[in-house]
């Protein structure tokens, strides 16, 4: 075969950084997009952003005296630029380098003095409180809060040793995970401590607070719990301690039959032996977790005005950018390295792409609130078929782009806070011809169950007879479905005496 150099032209389409840089920013969600806009703003001095808390703060020095923020002297100087001839680059065609600036003229005092008094009346709030930042309290934990039980009740050092052993071995729910005879076996035995001593040790642990702590078992843990519980009859104390500890798994599946068959009593001894069970906590260390809240922050409000529903952005997370006037103008004037310009050119990308990104969700949003008017107006039961490709067509954008809009962006509305991608849902056909949402079904499901006797719940089979009376052909296994979805148990464990 022989070798040859050979020219040849074509046409291909390749993302420019730009447009990359358009797509990622638009699949991020909030709390991604103010991280990497962190990292952007190290790395290009060129950029700014208007919105920063550490803006106006007062700073110590070295030398321990006070001073306001390094910052106010570059926005002095840019402020100084731009109502001069400084914003030069808005001149090349580009006049919106700040992006949603609400900051008001002359917001920054070019004052070179300062005194104790602007700290005092900036570090008040309007409700003339001390608004300075607040430190989280130390939460005590569960083996804090034994300890302390332990050094008041433990009557020597060998006790107190051995029942802070026992401590460090709780789980968070409270439990001991190894039985007594592993805890021992890893002890030396020049202790002399036996299986019998631990035994003790760990039944004074028990009766510790909070009750039931230290238990083996979920049957052991109610069980120390009932036996400690006030003002219960004797037969109503004995029957829930035989119930926990020989019938807890027919319990815990409702199983109420049996249970009276075996204990030879009848549905009001074991309905106030119920209302006992219930009264105990079967994770006692649960309240002593660090378990942090997460909150989600909505990128869309919406809003009933007299004209209709309105859709707004939610300005709190949208970062407010510009470029900063004095880097900007010095290095036009000096004609820069390479590397300035880029940077420039960088800064002036990112800041079309934001606006870009929130225009697009904005629009998106809209059409989204357009096509479910009825969810607005009566909830979830009047949800309407969705899917991408009906609200690409009707923005003229590609349903990929629809899908990264609707991905971990959320819209607070008057019903609660929703991502956008609840309002897309899967078509069900009805008997009269037309189409129902998932969305509606499940909500009419939940409806449903809410309703129902607990003595005689409804079954998947008696719920998809009462959709089908509405018009709404739903299969058995379609309603358990949507049943596990909404995190509904199952038939047997609703039922109830």
């Amino acid at each position: 075969m022989k070798q040859s150099l050979q020219l040849r032209t074509s046409q291909h389409l390749a993302l420019t950084p730009q447009l990359q840089q358009s797509i990622r920013l638009l699949q991020l969600s909030t709390l991604e997009l103010h991280q990497e806009l962190e990292q952007i703003l190290s790395d290009n001095p060129l950029l700014e952003r208007l919105d920063d808390a550490l803006d106006n703060s007062v700073r110590l020095l070295a030398d321990g005296a006070l001073s306001a923020s390094p910052s106010s002297g570059v926005a002095d100087s840019a402020s100084e630029s731009s109502n001069t001839e400084a914003a030069a680059p808005a001149s090349d065609g580009e006049s919106s380098l700040e992006y949603q600036d609400n900051t008001p003229e002359g917001s920054v005092s070019g004052e070179s003095e300062w005194s104790f008094d602007d700290v005092a009346r900036n570090g008040k709030s309007s409700d003339d409180e001390d608004a300075r930042p607040q430190l989280e309290a130390h939460q005590t934990t569960l083996r804090e809060h034994l300890v302390e039980q332990i050094r008041v009740t433990a009557r020597t050092l060998r006790d107190r040793a051995l029942l802070e052993l026992l401590a460090d071995t709780l789980d968070d729910n409270g439990y001991l995970d190894e039985p007594l005879e592993d805890i021992l076996s890893h002890l030396p035995e020049e202790l002399g401590i036996d299986l019998e001593e631990l035994s003790i040790a760990l039944k004074l642990l028990q009766s510790l607070d909070p009750a039931g702590v230290g238990a083996r078992s979920p049957s052991e843990c109610l069980a120390l719990q009932i036996r400690r519980l006030p003002k219960i009859p004797f037969v109503t104390r004995k029957l829930a301690l035989k119930i926990v500890e020989d019938y807890l798994p027919l319990f815990a599946q409702r199983d109420f039959n049996k249970i009276k068959k075996a204990l030879d009593c009848d549905d009001e001894d074991l309905r106030e032996a119920q209302v006992v069970i219930r009264q105990c906590q079967p994770h006692p260390g649960a309240g002593f977790a660090r378990d942090t809240s997460d909150y989600v922050v909505p990128d869309v409000i919406v809003k009933q005005t007299k004209s209709g529903w309105q859709v707004m952005l939610n300005h709190d997370v949208m970062p407010k950018l510009r470029v900063n006037a004095m880097y900007a103008s010095a290095l036009k004037q000096s004609k820069g390295e390479v590397s300035l310009t880029s940077q420039l050119q960088e800064a002036k990308w990112l800041i079309k792409n934001m606006r870009q990104r929130f225009d697009t969700i904005l629009r998106v949003a809209q059409a989204i609130v357009e096509r479910q008017r009825n969810f607005f107006s009566h909830g979830a039961v009047a949800m309407r078929p969705l899917v991408l490709r009906e609200i690409a067509d009707t923005l003229g954008l590609h349903e990929s782009t629809i899908s990264r809009v609707t991905t971990q962006k959320y819209m607070l509305t008057p019903h609660g806070m929703f991502e956008l991608k609840y309002f897309f849902g899967s078509h069900v056909a009805t008997e009269t011809g037309g189409e129902a949402s998932s969305t509606a079904i499940r909500a009419l499901i939940k409806q449903l169950i809410g309703a129902e006797n607990p003595q005689t719940p409804l079954s998947d089979s008696k719920i998809a007879d009462m959709l089908a009376e509405q018009g709404m052909v739903v299969a058995r296994r379609t309603v358990a479905k949507y049943r596990e979805v909404l995190k509904i148990p199952p038939v047997n464990l609703r039922k109830s005496l």
